[in-house]
Formats: C-alpha cells, sequence, structure tokens
C-alpha cells in the first residue's frame, strides 16, 4: 500500500473535518449577526416555517476547509516532488469554486429580497455553462480529457468528436442543479455527497491515484463537519453556496474517474430528485393542474407521506450506498 496515498488522504481528511467545525462554529453567530437566515416558501411543507430564518450560506464553512487543505496538500507534495499526481483535482476545485461563488451570488440576492428567490434561472444556468465551459477547455489543454464518451457496462467508446462538449456541458449544469435540488432538508444533501465521497476513496486506494484520493478526503471531511451542525435539526444550512459548490466537485470528480456517465449511477438521488421535478411540472400542464407526487423534489413527497428527515436522510444514504455498488461494476 502506497504509505503517501495512506498520509495524504487520512491527514486531508482529519484537517478538513477539523476546519470545517471550527470555520461553521466561528460563521454561524455572523450569518445570525448579518441576518442572514434562510426565507421558506409559502408552497413548501408547512412545518418547514419553523426554520425560518436559520442561517444559510453555512457552505462558506466547508469550501474554506477544502480549499485550505488542498492548498496545504499541494503545498507538501511539492516539497516531496510528487505535485503531479495532485495536477488533476485543480480544474475540478476551479469547477466547485466557481458553482460556490454562483451559490453566494445567488444566496445574498434572496437575502436582499427576502424572499427565497434569488438570480433568475436563466442567470444562474448561463453563469453555470460559462464555467463549466472554461473547465472543459482547462481539462482539454491538460490532456485529462478527450472526445471519446465512455458507456457504462456495454465497453462502448463514442468518439463524438465536438459533440461530446455538448453532452458534457449538459451532464455539468444538470448534475450541479441536481445536488441543489437535493439541499431540501436537514444533511440530505450532505449525506448523499459523503457517500459518494467514501466511494472515491475506495477507488482511490484500489487504483493508487492520490489526485481521487484527496478528493474523497475533501468530501468526507468537509460534508461530515458539516453535519455536526447541519444534521436534524439543523442549525444552518449550507445554501446555494454549498450545494452547487458540491455539484462541482462530485460531477468534476466523475470526469476524473475518466467515466463521466457514472456520476448518474453513484447519484441516482440527485437525478431522481431533479426527475420528479420535472415530471411533476410537466405532468401539472398537461393536465391543467393534478400532480403525480404530493410535493416535489421528491423528498418534500415522502414527508408529506410521513416520514420523519431522519428517515429520509437514512433511506437515501443507503440508496446510494447501493448506487455506488453498482457503478463499480460500470468501471
Amino acid at each position: 500500500m502506497d504509505v503517501y496515498l495512506i498520509l495524504l488522504f487520512a491527514l486531508s481528511l482529519a484537517v478538513t473535518f477539523a476546519l470545517t467545525v471550527a470555520a461553521a462554529r466561528y460563521v454561524i453567530p455572523i450569518l445570525k449577526s448579518k441576518k442572514m437566515g434562510q426565507p421558506i416558501l409559502e408552497i413548501g411543507p408547512r412545518w418547514h416555517k419553523s426554520k425560518e430564518g436559520t442561517p444559510t450560506m453555512g457552505g462558506i464553512s466547508f469550501i474554506f476547509a477544502m480549499l485550505v487543505t488542498a492548498a496545504a496538500a499541494f503545498g507538501v507534495s511539492a516539497l516531496l516532488g510528487c505535485v503531479s499526481e495532485l495536477l488533476p483535482l485543480l480544474p475540478t476545485l476551479g469547477l466547485a469554486l466557481a458553482g460556490g461563488l454562483i451559490g453566494m451570488v445567488d444566496d445574498r440576492a434572496k437575502l436582499l429580497k427576502k424572499q427565497n428567490e434569488g438570480l433568475r434561472a436563466y442567470q444562474k444556468f448561463l453563469l453555470q455553462l460559462i464555467a463549466a465551459a472554461l473547465y472543459l477547455i482547462v481539462m482539454r489543454l491538460c490532456g485529462w480529457l478527450d472526445t471519446t464518451l465512455i458507456i457504462p457496462y456495454f465497453g462502448i467508446e463514442l468518439e463524438l468528436g465536438v459533440f461530446y462538449y455538448a453532452v458534457a456541458l449538459l451532464l455539468i449544469t444538470g448534475m450541479i442543479n441536481s445536488v441543489n435540488l437535493t439541499d431540501g432538508i436537514d444533511g440530505l444533501a450532505s449525506s448523499v455527497t459523503m457517500v459518494i465521497g467514501v466511494f472515491f476513496a475506495v477507488l482511490a486506494f484500489l487504483f493508487r491515484d492520490s489526485s481521487l484520493g484527496l478528493w474523497g478526503a475533501l468530501v468526507i471531511g468537509g460534508t461530515l463537519g458539516f453535519l455536526v451542525y447541519n444534521f436534524y435539526p439543523a442549525r444552518v444550512f449550507m445554501g446555494d453556496t454549498g450545494s452547487l459548490f458540491l455539484g462541482g466537485l462530485v460531477v468534476g470528480g466523475a470526469f476524473m474517474l475518466g467515466s463521466p456517465l457514472l456520476v448518474v449511477v453513484m447519484g441516482i438521488v440527485y437525478i431522481v430528485e431533479t426527475a420528479s421535478v420535472m415530471l411533476q411540472v410537466g405532468y401539472f400542464k398537461l393536465t391543467h393542474g393534478k400532480r403525480i407526487f404530493k410535493m416535489t423534489p421528491i423528498h418534500h413527497h415522502f414527508e408529506m407521506c410521513g416520514w420523519s428527515e431522519i428517515k429520509i436522510v437514512t433511506v437515501f444514504s443507503l440508496v446510494t450506498v447501493a448506487a455506488c455498488a453498482l457503478a463499480y461494476f460500470g468501471l
């Protein structure tokens, strides 16, 4: 077993966790003092109104922790002469940070408007599209991306040429927004993403891939540290700042793995959350007012069916465990 990889993973995870917990403890009072409380939609579950005013934009804590830890890891690795092994992670961190900045602007707009609607949908999508395009350009220039799309489980490799980028842009923006939709109840997005982080950590040790190992350590440490304050009942929400950052991190990890379509498998919870909204809206318009689900995204449907938030988080996390196991066989 690679000693460097073990130490890199263990120390990065521990430092990210500790920094996230410390940063959140510092950030929460500041968010409260500046009245950065989460507005709650009137159409949401009525019992969610009790959460109104809970500090949002808490994702700043794990973003800070991940970036500081990554910088330290790169610094130490440079001194040891093995920093080149970590370089594939840089574009993914850039994509995640871009998502976080877009989310921060969106969160800020919501708070200024005193409602749960910030940037317009087309504004967010355009900014995400630009960030995704820049990410793909950097990945291509660095030689970490080609235009061959691997179809998991079938061993098929499709050379798409320029059309690859259209697929990649759709996948990146779609996944980023899917993670955003998943962040609707206490601890859900954090827990599901942490499971995916564990999956990547396992792959890192199997493939002896240091960049994937650091990716996994950052994700596990950051989400686990945030859950200290975000698990039910949440004392802080990550906001779009955190969820869009995690979305960029997750989809970027799939590109690092060399099989981006696998993110649809391992991230099935994110996909189902988005699909439930699309189906609900489409069916509502076609039938002039009828609904498939009691409420969407689908985690709210289960809430309306009487499931507790803890039960939903547990079940969705277990589904992600099974999805990650299935994704392994698609590598």
